[in-house]
């Protein structure tokens, strides 16, 4: 977890109304700026295979190859963001990272799936936005 502080809210334009898929978009970016400054490699972003799902960010901490699935939300109302990457999820998830391996001959490597959650705590009277929480759960599953 970090300070959410240390992230420049400035150059992140947030959506005012709850977009579903505005808030996911922005959720990846803040995601990758945060790997990258915790010295993480970006492999790819965004990694589909066929119709099988999408992998958000695949990086490289130290040897391990990550496949991280970035989870952003206005609260915890409804649960953590963690909460939402189900067992289902989870399969497409661990699937498409094999696919991936074999592509980039990186099957030797150890692998790690991660969770990153973001809560973003938007004002209306404002109309600014800024990254309340964000927590990236190592060997999330």
């Amino acid at each position: 977890m970090i300070n959410s502080e240390k992230i420049s809210k400035s150059k992140y334009s947030f959506p005012e109304e709850k977009n579903k898929r505005e808030y996911g978009s922005l959720g990846e970016i803040i995601a990758y700026d945060y790997l990258i400054k915790n010295n993480f490699k970006i492999l790819k972003q965004n990694y589909r295979y066929g119709r099988l799902g999408e992998i958000d960010i695949i990086a490289l901490e130290n040897e391990y190859v990550c496949f991280i699935e970035v989870k952003t939300r206005s609260s915890t109302l409804f649960g953590t963001p963690a909460e939402a990457v189900n067992y289902k999820k989870q399969n497409k998830i661990k699937k498409l990272a094999q696919i991936f391996l074999k592509e980039n001959n990186l099957s030797d490597k150890p692998l790690r799936f991660d969770i990153l959650e973001i809560i973003l705590e938007y004002n209306k009277y404002r109309r600014s936005n800024k990254v309340k929480y964000i927590n990236l759960i190592r060997n999330a599953f």
